[in-house]
């Protein structure tokens, strides 16, 4: 399999602390892989110096074979990785239809242009139809994102996010704060939406991310200690201690 995700010895401090001491792992072509490891271990750290908001002090970061570390997060979007934050980030103003608009015209590089090209209007309109049938948002179409759900708001950044295309995925704890019905969904919901894209998650729901994902890695004190399927991680002597026992069953 193919590698299209890859990081290699990555390495940060900040200030005396160093946060990530020599992460590496391999995410392969269309596979979903979930990072877990408990409070403090690195994991948001980790997701920011894949998606640019941070650069390594050492170390690389590949997509699609192409050294990424260091780029501001718009170019690495461009190049087709795209991600959502632990907080909801949507325009609370506009309806759901007008923040998935928004989306896709700006990953198209058209901008506000948009508005006076008629047929680049109505190609984006009809992606964002598109988006909203894969979401399951359709009937909530005109509402103002204020007036969802919290699940609700999810679901549409994660349109916002896939709203371009990208084929890396990286989601930071998707289903946080959550009721357990809504969590069954919108696990359904990110199966369905990373279908033939490639996804690495952040994600502390066991039950999440044994319904989910292919390999699992774990994440401790900046270090990957382990990379395996989840029934072979579940039984790893090392995070059974990283977790202190708390490493709870599948369901």
């Amino acid at each position: 399999m193919t590698a299209v995700l890859e990081l290699i010895d990555l390495h940060k401090r900040f200030g005396r602390t160093e946060v990530i001491r020599g992460a590496s792992l391999a995410v392969q072509r269309g596979e979903r892989m979930a990072l877990i490891g408990p409070n403090g271990a690195g994991k948001s750290t980790l997701f920011n110096l894949v998606s640019g908001r941070l650069a390594p002090d050492s170390g690389q970061v590949r997509l699609q074979g192409r050294a990424i570390a260091g780029k501001p997060p718009y170019e690495i979007h461009r190049l087709g990785l795209a991600r959502s934050f632990q907080v909801t980030h949507v325009f609370p103003s506009l309806s759901v239809f007008e923040n998935l608009r928004c989306a896709v015209m700006w990953s198209q590089g058209h901008g506000w242009r948009l508005l006076r090209l008629p047929g680049r209007m109505r190609r984006a309109n009809e992606r964002v139809c598109e988006l909203l049938d894969l979401l399951g948002l359709q009937a909530r179409r005109e509402v103002p994102a204020m007036h969802l759900s919290y699940a609700e708001q999810r679901a549409l950044e994660m349109g916002l996010t896939i709203a371009g295309g990208s084929e890396v995925i990286l989601l930071d704890e998707p289903t946080a704060g959550m009721s357990r019905s809504e969590t069954e969904r919108f696990t359904q919901l990110i199966a369905r939406v990373t279908e033939g894209r490639t996804l690495l998650m952040v994600e502390h729901d066991m039950g999440v991310v044994f319904g989910l994902a292919d390999r699992v890695a774990v994440l401790v004190q900046g270090e990957v200690i382990a990379l395996d399927t989840p029934e072979r991680v579940r039984a790893d002597a090392r995070v059974q201690q990283a977790y202190l026992g708390r490493f709870v069953e599948a369901p």
